[in-house]
């Protein structure tokens, strides 16, 4: 789980967990609820986060629509045009985070399969990328 901010820049980086962990709760692990983290911030998030309001408070809170599951009573479910404008706007905001997260991933260890099965290693490469990224963000940033 990678935090940033519109200038791509990278403010924290959750440790690496492998396996079938998803990502509310990793984001539950990391930040435990009724703290006040977010409160004064505008946060985005994607649908992976969906009820994330319900436990945490943000001063603003912005998560796109999810579409409904198919079944027998909806075998076709779609979006409202509305849901989808609000979806277009959010994915205009969050493509920053992507970037960021696009960017750790120019250094090809974490693209590849790492075959070290060191757990403070990978954490450390992790950390190492987000910040030569940042690095790279603050060189290249102009003044």
């Amino acid at each position: 789980m990678v935090l940033s901010n519109k200038n791509r820049h990278i403010y924290y980086v959750s440790y690496l967990y492998e396996g079938k962990a998803n990502d509310m709760g990793i984001f539950k692990t990391e930040f435990e609820p009724d703290r006040g983290w977010f409160k004064n911030l505008r946060v985005l998030f994607d649908l992976g986060f969906v009820g994330v309001n319900k436990l945490y408070e943000f001063k603003d809170l912005v998560i796109g629509h999810k579409r409904s599951r198919k079944s027998k009573k909806n075998p076709k479910p779609e979006l409202t045009p509305e849901q989808k404008e609000k979806n277009k706007a959010v994915s205009k905001e969050r493509i920053y985070v992507e970037h960021a997260i696009g960017g750790m991933k120019r250094y090809r260890i974490l693209k590849n399969k790492a075959r070290t099965k060191s757990y403070k290693l990978k954490n450390q490469i992790l950390g190492n990328c987000a910040a030569l990224w940042n690095y790279k963000i603050e060189i290249n940033a102009p003044t």
